[in-house]
């Protein structure tokens, strides 16, 4: 089967060809480390960490590279508030990001790269950019790209200069030559941090520290760049100007955007998305109180990733129960397979889901249909089971499957989480319930019950007696 990814530069959805066979190498814009990270972050890190995890199952060595800006206008703003180091709230911050991603069951990437300490490297590429004609310094010693020096700015918009100039989203700046020019190097205000420069002191501007994290850790040409499609213009459009004037090769082959996650607008019906700029926030930290790491992950894996997401707690309410059903439905086959004994082998049922799940994620990483074919699996598990149709052997061959997809979607119960206690202890209640049912002492027999659906766990009984299951 052929991996297909939608392009944002060609807008189209293209067959994915590795520069090098066997290899992928991809860059994700990270955050900005003066905050803990909000739900909108988590979107765009549990989608390419899915990205990358999904590749490797297809057998390529991937390079994950995701930056840190640990130098910016916000940090600088913050520290300040807190009479604090500037770098010393970044790091406070890229140890609490470790700490929330690692509860969202996300794999680390290949090197986390921060713009403090790839200095040196930016500001090589400024000088290249200077030199081959593309940028200029400024009277007060910022370096500014001169967007007038390229003619098709805007592709990955695909939208006029004109058009750009009109967004709202360019900052007035009396240094620069031209409204849409940008900064690759800022000179330093009083008592900002900063660091030494041939034009004197100053720090990175914010497009330039990804280009040249990208030249330094990946070389000049990566196979895809991935982001939120907010970074889309003018981050992703500036950082492609900036490589390009240095490289003279197009930066990336694939341009992949996740969507926007979404909250209700203040007093509005309209849906804004979510972000710190605008107050409307939940931090990661704060929904993980409430909801597993593992329904998190469900909940953004169950849309297509470039989909608008609107965030609710009956939404994650509702992620959690869909999740429930699939873990659940894993527990029961594991309980079926201690009791089932060797039967036939398993069918050609398995090799049919699995086509059908790699078929779903090759076509532009579709999880929302992967995940509607373990379900399809988990409604015909139940059947099976209930009936007692399922050989031993095809349930293991049905648990191993369950795993095999999940060791792409992170949405099942870790071992810890799950290791046959709960079972054991539940097989107990069952029998002792079932005992006191005999006697006729239904008042303790039903306490059981209650106290454990209180916990969120639920006994049925069927004529095959009773069953238990996490509501």
């Amino acid at each position: 089967m052929v991996l297909r990814i939608h392009n944002t530069l060609t807008d189209s959805v293209e067959e994915f060809r590795p520069i090098e066979p066997g290899k992928v190498r991809m860059y994700v814009c990270g955050v900005t480390v003066y905050d803990d990270i909000h739900m909108g972050h988590a979107r765009s890190i549990i989608v390419f960490d899915t990205v990358a995890r999904y590749l490797r199952y297809k057998g390529y060595e991937v390079q994950h590279v995701t930056n840190f800006t640990d130098v910016d206008d916000k940090i600088i703003t913050r520290a300040a508030k807190e009479g604090i180091d500037p770098l010393e709230l970044s790091r406070r911050y890229i140890d609490r990001y470790f700490e929330d991603v690692s509860k969202l069951c996300v794999n680390r990437a290949s090197c986390y790269p921060k713009a403090s300490e790839s200095i040196g490297d930016i500001i090589d590429m400024v000088e290249k950019i200077i030199a081959n004609g593309f940028g200029y310094v400024a009277a007060d010693g910022s370096v500014y790209f001169d967007v007038s020096k390229v003619k098709d700015y805007g592709r990955l918009t695909n939208q006029k200069v004109e058009s750009l100039q009109s967004s709202g989203r360019i900052a007035d700046d009396p240094n620069k030559k031209g409204p849409l020019d940008f900064a690759l190097w800022k000179a330093a205000k009083p008592g900002e941090i900063s660091w030494d420069s041939p034009w004197g002191k100053g720090r990175p501007g914010w497009h330039i520290e990804c280009s040249a994290m990208i030249y330094k850790n990946m070389g000049p040409r990566i196979d895809i760049h991935g982001g939120g499609n907010d970074l889309i213009f003018p981050h992703h459009e500036d950082e492609i100007l900036q490589t390009e004037a240095v490289t003279g090769e197009p930066l990336s082959n694939y341009w992949m955007h996740n969507g926007m996650l979404q909250v209700k607008g203040h007093g509005m019906s309209k849906e804004e998305k979510m972000s710190k700029s605008l107050g409307n926030f939940f931090t990661v930290r704060d929904v993980l109180q409430k909801f597993d790491g593992h329904t998190v992950r469900f909940y953004f894996l169950n849309t297509h990733y470039m989909s608008p997401l609107v965030y609710g707690k009956d939404m994650l309410n509702e992620a959690e129960s869909a999740r429930g059903r699939l873990v659940n439905n894993y527990r029961e086959l594991r309980s079926y397979v201690s009791r089932t004994p060797s039967g036939k082998a398993a069918g050609n049922e398995i090799e049919e889901y699995r086509r059908r799940f790699c078929e779903a994620m090759d076509e532009d990483f579709n999880t929302r249909e992967a995940i509607a074919v373990m379900f399809e699996m988990a409604k015909e598990s139940n059947k099976a089971m209930a009936d007692s149709s399922m050989s031993r052997e095809e349930a293991e061959a049905r648990i191993a499957l369950i795993e095999e997809f999940d060791s792409i979607l992170g949405i099942m119960p870790d071992d810890d989480e799950d290791d046959g206690t709960l079972d054991s202890v539940m097989s107990i209640l069952i029998d002792l319930r079932k005992e006191l049912r005999a006697r006729k002492m239904y008042d303790l027999s039903d306490l059981i019950r209650d106290r454990l659906k209180e916990a969120d766990i639920v006994i049925e009984d069927t004529t095959e007696g009773a069953k238990w299951k996490r509501a």
